[in-house]
């Protein structure tokens, strides 16, 4: 791995908060093993390896009963670790793989055997090299027969650039961490309002109110990220998600307690309906209906 990388925590405390029944951990990765999955040539880092056995274990041992998958861009196209994960968990996980525009239907068709249920479009800088929106939309044209969705990943500040071109994809959207908004700014600002409003206007927009850890100001304590994910959660009971992270790459202080990250889960959604929605019934009605 990069010298200055931060593994995962290698001893996360066990929840406090007890989830429900069938709970779905919505946004975590697999990261090689090297030796069996090598990490892509043109990668922007290097993580540690992050098996699936162990995220299978955390998900245990955090009192989750399912995971979604989510193609890293260290392994950029090669989807093969992500479906290794998955053919080993069988009805237990579904994946979000990361492909080009070379993608065939017989590919597609065999991912989808696998348990992958939608494609990431990363649009940031730090992470991928910019592609034309033309590939974008070539593959959401290739993917909408199978019923895929897309998962979006942005800065909120490209947000506004974005719009036009996310209401053209014509498909459900998820969006990764909130649309990363600057929490010291609060939720009144602008820049988190457009990205309320965008949900409010676009009824296929789903989000992830995951990665306190990467919006706080002063952790571990993450209670300045509460009111963002608390207002998305309230606002659109029925198009949140939540995830992990794990195994939280490209971290820049430390890597997040996991137990602490489920303990957040009863700030920002405080009720058991919430909870049980948030958790259960929405990736349940995305990934596995």
């Amino acid at each position: 791995m990069d010298k200055d990388y931060i593994p995962f925590h290698a001893n996360p405390s066990k929840p406090a908060f007890t989830a429900p029944a069938g709970a779905v951990d919505a946004h975590c990765h697999v990261f090689g093993p090297a030796d069996k999955f090598p990490y892509h040539p043109k990668r922007k880092y290097t993580p540690c390896d992050a098996s699936k056995e162990q995220l299978f274990a955390l998900r245990d041992h955090l009192g989750f009963s399912r995971n979604v998958i989510v193609q890293a861009s260290c392994h950029s196209t090669d989807n093969s670790a992500l479906i290794d994960a998955l053919e080993t968990a069988g009805d237990l996980a579904r994946g979000v793989a990361f492909v080009d525009d070379s993608i065939t239907h017989e590919e597609i068709e065999k991912m989808h055997a696998a348990g992958v249920r939608g494609v990431r479009f990363n649009f940031v800088k730090r992470l991928v090299d910019s592609t034309p929106r033309e590939v974008f939309f070539s593959i959401a044209d290739k993917i909408r027969p199978f019923g895929w969705h897309i998962v979006v990943y942005f800065e909120a500040a490209d947000l506004e650039d974005l719009i036009p071109f996310l209401k053209e994809l014509n498909t459900t959207i998820v969006v990764d961490h909130m649309g990363t908004p600057s929490v010291a700014n609060g939720v009144d600002h602008p820049d988190f309002q457009r990205f309320v409003n965008f949900m409010a206007d676009n009824d296929n927009v789903w989000c992830k109110v995951s990665c306190p850890e990467r919006l706080t100001q002063h952790a571990p304590d993450y209670s300045d990220v509460y009111p963002f994910a608390r207002t998305l959660v309230e606002k659109f009971s029925d198009r949140v998600l939540w995830g992990t992270d794990w195994p939280h790459p490209n971290m820049k202080v430390e890597a997040p307690n996991d137990g602490h990250l489920v303990d957040v889960i009863p700030h920002i959604a405080p009720t058991k309906a919430l909870q049980q929605a948030l958790l259960v019934d929405n990736p349940m009605r995305l990934y596995w209906s």
